[in-house]
Order: C-alpha cells, then sequence, then structure tokens
C-alpha cells in the first residue's frame, strides 16, 4: 500500500507560491495555498485551481499542513504564524532582495542566513530551506521524472537528518534532483552573491558551484566580516 502522501500548506500566493503548488498538486500532494486576505477573493490560477489546490487563510494552511513551504517576500516572515507551525516541518523558499526589504541590519549581516532568521522566528518548528536558489520560470518549466537526461537540482539545508530526507522526496516528486548542502547555516551558500542563486542546473553542476562558494560575493563578504570578528581588539 501506497504511503499517505503529507498535506502540503503554502503560504505565499505569488508566482512562486503558485508554482510550487503546481509541481505539488501534479505530484499528488493535497495542497492549500495560502495568500492575505479572504480565500474566497483570492483570484488563483485556474489551471491551479484545477489540479486540486484549495484556497486557504495562512492561519488555515499553517494549521492544517503537515509541510508548511514560505514562499512570502522574506520581510514579512514576522508575521508568519509561530505558534501554529510549532512541531510543523517548514520549507523555507525565501530570500533577501534589497528592493523589495530595504536594507534592515538582520538582512545584511553576511554571518547570518536568512533561514536562520527564520527559524529564530520559528523556534519550534523544523526548518529546511530549499526551493530558494532557482527561477520560479525555470521550476514552472524544468520538472521531469527521476531519471530523465538533462533533470535539473535543487539545493537543501537543514539540521535534521530526517527532515532532510523528507524534504529530498518532496524536491524528487516535483521534479528535481535533491542536493544536500550541509546544514541550515550552510543555507548561505544558494543565496544571492553565490552562484547557485538563479542557476539552472544539474546536479554535478550545483555541487561544484556550491564548492566555489568561499570565493563568490558572499563567501568574500562573509570571509571579510568573519576575519573583522575575530581580529584582536574586537568588541563584538
Amino acid at each position: 500500500m501506497a504511503a499517505v502522501k503529507p498535506v502540503i500548506g503554502i503560504l505565499g500566493a505569488g508566482r512562486l507560491g503558485t508554482v510550487l503548488a503546481r509541481l505539488a498538486s501534479a505530484a499528488g500532494y493535497q495542497v492549500l495555498l495560502a495568500a492575505s486576505g479572504d480565500p474566497r477573493r483570492v483570484a488563483l490560477p485556474h489551471d491551479v485551481l484545477a489540479g486540486g489546490s484549495t484556497a486557504a487563510t495562512v492561519a488555515d494552511a499553517a494549521e492544517r499542513a503537515d509541510v508548511v513551504i514560505l514562499a512570502l517576500p522574506l520581510g514579512r516572515y514576522r508575521t508568519i504564524p509561530a505558534d501554529a507551525l510549532a512541531g510543523t516541518l517548514v520549507i523555507d523558499a525565501m530570500n533577501y532582495w534589497w528592493e523589495i526589504d530595504g536594507f534592515p541590519d538582520e538582512f545584511t549581516d553576511p554571518l547570518t542566513s536568512s533561514s536562520e532568521l527564520v527559524r529564530g522566528h520559528l523556534p519550534h518548528s523544523r526548518v529546511v530551506k530549499a526551493f530558494n536558489h532557482m527561477s520560479y520560470a525555470d521550476l514552472r518549466d524544468e520538472a521531469r521524472p527521476s531519471g530523465r537526461p538533462g533533470r535539473k537540482a535543487i539545493g537543501l539545508a537543514g539540521d535534521d537528518a530526517d527532515d532532510l530526507d523528507i524534504v529530498a522526496g518532496i524536491v524528487d516528486a516535483f521534479g528535481f534532483d535533491p542536493v544536500v548542502v550541509g546544514t541550515l547555516a550552510d543555507g548561505v551558500k544558494l543565496e544571492p552573491g553565490t552562484e547557485p542563486f538563479g542557476a539552472d542546473v544539474d546536479a554535478r553542476e550545483l555541487r561544484e558551484m556550491i564548492r566555489s562558494f568561499p570565493h563568490s560575493q558572499r563567501g568574500l563578504r562573509r570571509a571579510a566580516a568573519s576575519a573583522a570578528r575575530d581580529a584582536p581588539g574586537h568588541d563584538g
């Protein structure tokens, strides 16, 4: 007997959220797609509704879903209902983007990954970073069955091996090869300013890009900040 698939809640019904909803529905998951406001007034694309996704409130999706994907602008992460997501596996697909999020210190600190900030807001959730580094258009167009030539890869990062296995299974079901980067802090290797960010590549190429992190813009900024922090006389 086939295992029952978890219910997936997606917080954010923009371009990324609706693409992920399509992929999840096509893979046989029940999907609760949440946007701000009354779900009866959310104009979801016809194919998303036809695929089986249901419009929901954020509170309802957070409470009913087994796995929740965050597809909101990062600047709204403090609006995510932490209590409702206690104990829930949360996939962070958000990114810091200065044009939308501005320049708050918490987002510009080179020593902290954005998913660590999200985990700080969701201390009782199980947070894994995934689906953040590939564009919504490539996610929409590049999904392929396992083993198909040219299949593209999605990086993921987290601190719990079992949670990483679950998310890897979801990535695979959505049509991509999962590549584990490391701990949640290592998710910085998938953020803006790195080679993987925006890349549409296979697993081998993605691993090579991840290894080149120390030479990336983000890696160099992180190394400089780390050296300054550890320098003699630093009072931080």
